[in-house]
């Protein structure tokens, strides 16, 4: 199968690691990869910060690009949910209306992609480590991935997998709500750290690396023993890839 590559910008810029390990993966599974050249940001950024009107031309853009790419997949629920949720609220033009729709029925977040297309609970690999999972609150609430993670977590053998108290507890990255509201978020990702850290996990393990990187710089800051992993590391790191 064809599966046509969204690389958000954050995965670009500071997490291309996980980028290249869901290009692994899906390889690993046989899947065709096609890179979309000259894709640019989605606009969640300016979207969340209400420049709705302004992101129009973007998102417009972003469906001629991936217009007739086969399936589309990202390592990201947030910008998954950006495409899918969001752009049916911009005021986009009429006669991108209907590939706009089918986009939206052919761009998935990378875990659900395997579990929902692909058919992959679980892909074997070894990973003798204790983790646990965070779940972002675009790909739980907006997009209802939760379990999919969790199968290909489980399927990996000699895991040793633990649910931390309230899993889907935001950590209070936002985006611009982390410093716009500082003091709250804050406090929000010391209590997500805290669950981290009370289950005894090795690893906190996440699908949009904006969530981690805002969970890593807490743990690592005050010196907590897990760390943070996207699962598109996690499932290359146990198989070797």
């Amino acid at each position: 199968m064809q599966v046509s590559l969204f690389i958000p910008c954050l995965s670009e810029h500071m997490f291309a690691e996980s980028a290249m390990s869901m290009v692994k993966v899906l390889k690993h599974i046989g899947a065709d990869i096609v890179y979309v050249d000259d894709q640019t940001c989605c606009g969640q950024p300016a979207f969340n910060s209400g420049y709705r009107k302004e992101i129009v031309p973007i998102a417009e853009r972003f469906i001629k690009l991936f217009e007739n790419k086969g399936y589309v997949v990202a390592p990201s629920g947030s910008c998954t949910a950006m495409v899918r949720i969001f752009y049916h609220q911009l005021d986009i033009c009429s006669e991108l209306k209907p590939a706009l729709k089918d986009l939206c029925g052919r761009i998935y977040e990378f875990t659900e992609f395997l579990v929902d297309v692909a058919g992959k609970s679980g892909l074997g690999g070894s990973f003798k480590h204790k983790v646990t999972y965070h779940d972002s609150c675009h790909l739980a609430r907006e997009l209802g991935v939760r379990e999919q993670p969790r199968k290909l977590i489980r399927g990996i053998a000699d895991i040793n997998f633990v649910e931390m108290e309230k899993p889907d507890t935001c950590c209070g990255f936002g985006g611009t709500f982390s410093y716009k509201f500082k003091d709250m978020s804050l406090a929000m990702v010391e209590r997500k750290c805290r669950y981290i850290e009370e289950s005894g996990a090795e690893y906190v393990i996440g699908a949009d690396s904006s969530c981690l990187m805002n969970i890593e710089g807490f743990l690592r800051k005050n010196g907590y023993r897990a760390k943070a992993m996207h699962i598109a590391d996690l499932l290359a790191k146990s198989l070797n890839l």
